[in-house]
């Protein structure tokens, strides 16, 4: 995409946003500092003023070519913009994998301003990106930095070396990586019920394979800010106190897809038990091949209808992938 069409980002207060031409100078003054600079690998020092010029025009094809999304974390001062630093998430050429890294000028430190706004990009990137899983890395007494990335979920790995430019060559780094489940990990849905005798809650969700006249399966992508944002599933949601799976169904598809199904035309077919790190998932899958209305996406998710031999090539969460390879068989 255009660095342009990006959407910017928003936190509650924060906004990330591809850097644009007037936001060099301030850029030069906030990294041309040794006390940010030395925890950066990539950054010489001195930073030259030219060199915030070139680096910002760069960014732009990167975002553009989709390889990089190096973006200004801006916040507000008296109801001005205030660039205070940089995050930016890098592709693995031929991975599923990217590299976050990020900074934060001396100003704005010790006011969780890189947890928040890391936080929100790597939102951001599993639910758009053919994202498994991010590595960082932080020089080795960086601690400051190491907090930030156990807060977000990251596991640490291991240690290596790394080329700093503005040290003049390699220094010892702590490796660190961590999936979707860990970056975007949410806690227990308010709806999962605590057993009595303690254990994880349990979370009873109806789902429903639509099949259409051609044989395809309707599959939804989950959209940010829900847990396990970017993966495919079958619509459906959850079961609430009182109700059938077959109500919760017919209800959740008429809100999420305005269609109408009758309960007859909801055929039982297996279900899905799964334990999450917070809470355990009860799932019952259900067929139909017979509705009211054309499929809509009205909370404007993306939608693929897909033929049976190719569900395998779409991302589903945990609980899915024995349901997927028993409705492959079945269809």
């Amino acid at each position: 995409m255009p660095a342009s069409s990006f959407t910017p980002l928003r936190t509650e207060r924060l906004t990330l946003r591809p850097f644009r031409a007037s936001d060099a100078a301030a850029l030069h003054r906030l990294v041309n500092d040794w006390e940010v600079v030395k925890y950066l690998a990539r950054v010489p020092f001195p930073y030259p003023r030219d060199l915030a010029d070139e680096w910002i025009s760069s960014t732009w094809p990167r975002i553009a070519a989709g390889d990089a999304w190096d973006l200004a974390i801006v916040g507000e001062e008296k109801g001005q913009e205030v660039l205070v630093g940089c995050i930016g998430l890098t592709m693995h050429r031929g991975t599923r994998e990217a590299e976050l890294g990020y900074w934060v000028g001396r100003k704005s430190w010790g006011h969780g301003v890189a947890p928040e706004a890391a936080a929100r990009l790597l939102n951001w990137a599993f639910a758009n990106l053919a994202l498994d899983s991010v590595v960082a890395s932080a020089l080795h007494d960086n601690d400051r930095s190491c907090g930030v990335l156990r807060r977000l979920g990251f596991r640490e790995t291991g240690q290596g070396m790394r080329e700093f430019l503005c040290r003049g060559g390699p220094m010892p780094v702590r490796l660190f990586a961590g999936n979707r489940e860990q970056l975007t990990v949410a806690a227990a849905p308010p709806e999962a019920v605590a057993p009595a005798g303690g254990g994880k809650p349990v979370l009873l969700v109806a789902a429903c394979a639509l099949v259409d006249p051609e044989n395809r399966v309707l599959l939804a992508r989950r959209p940010e800010g829900k847990p396990l944002a970017g993966l495919w599933e079958f619509p459906g949601g959850k079961v609430n106190p009182g109700e059938t799976p077959e109500a919760a169904l017919i209800r959740e598809l008429k809100e999420e897809l305005a269609i109408d199904v009758a309960t007859a035309c909801l055929g039982p077919f297996t279900f899905a038990s799964h334990t999450y790190e917070k809470f355990h998932l009860l799932m019952p899958l259900f067929l139909c091949r017979r509705w009211q209305g054309q499929v809509t996406a009205v909370e404007g998710q993306a939608l693929a209808w897909v033929k049976p031999a190719r569900l395998g090539d779409y991302e589903v969460p945990p609980a899915d992938i024995p349901l997927v390879a028993m409705l492959r068989d079945f269809l």
